[in-house]
């Protein structure tokens, strides 16, 4: 497929040494006790502040190139799913040079869930209107309120509501995980760096992140 979605995604020779000491790193997450494992995915659900967030069991990616299936095994894991990052990289395609774009990525959603509920949007390069960032903020609020994460494929810097940079020149697979102010800002969980494993941005600087690219909600 020749779009502007088909890009390998891969973290570059600069993100690889700024996080090489926790790329394989465990899960940071506890264990869920079987209280835990009883209750919903949705750990934080205020009515009427619009906002949001879904229990995300994170492990950081095993390697370089495995953003795109880590992505998708913690965004599975709101759903309670625990499937192997290895056989869904198969199912990927994805090589040492990462995995082709968020259209490998949407089929495996709907697979592990059982019905359809995922879908691709493409934001084009240098095209993020307000029509655009809406659509993201709509979308993103859909998908967490149905109990669901939304996976996004992002390249470049983008600045996190603390005044953190996250650069992924060579482009990243993240998962959104929780909303809050209405959608306005998002919850990130990022496999890359357990240091890092989430963090809040504006739902309009992760359109910017996206663009050229896409994301499956």
């Amino acid at each position: 497929m020749a779009t502007t979605l088909l890009r390998k995604t891969v973290l570059t020779a600069a993100g690889i040494a700024a996080t090489a000491g926790g790329i394989a790193g465990p899960a940071i997450a506890a264990q869920a006790t079987p209280a835990e494992k009883a209750a919903s995915s949705v750990t934080t659900d205020r009515k009427g502040h619009g906002e949001r967030e879904l229990n995300v069991r994170y492990e950081a990616q095993p390697n370089f190139y495995y953003c795109g299936p880590a992505a998708t095994r913690n965004a599975l894991s709101v759903q309670g799913k625990a499937i192997d990052v290895d056989a869904m990289a198969k199912e990927m395609g994805t090589t040492e040079d990462g995995t082709n774009s968020i259209n490998d990525i949407t089929p495996v959603l709907n697979k592990e869930t059982g019905r359809n509920a995922y879908h691709s949007t493409e934001i084009p390069a240098d095209k993020v209107d307000g029509k655009r960032v809406e659509q993201l903020r709509a979308d993103v609020v859909r998908a967490v309120d149905d109990g669901r994460a939304v996976v996004a494929n992002i390249a470049g810097t983008a600045t996190d509501t603390d005044g953190t940079t996250h650069s992924f020149e060579g482009g990243h697979y993240i998962s959104v995980v929780g909303y809050r102010d209405g959608g306005k800002t998002v919850t990130i969980a990022d496999s890359a760096n357990p240091d890092q494993a989430s963090y809040r941005i504006s739902v309009d600087e992760l359109a910017h992140w996206i663009a050229s690219r896409g994301y499956s909600s």
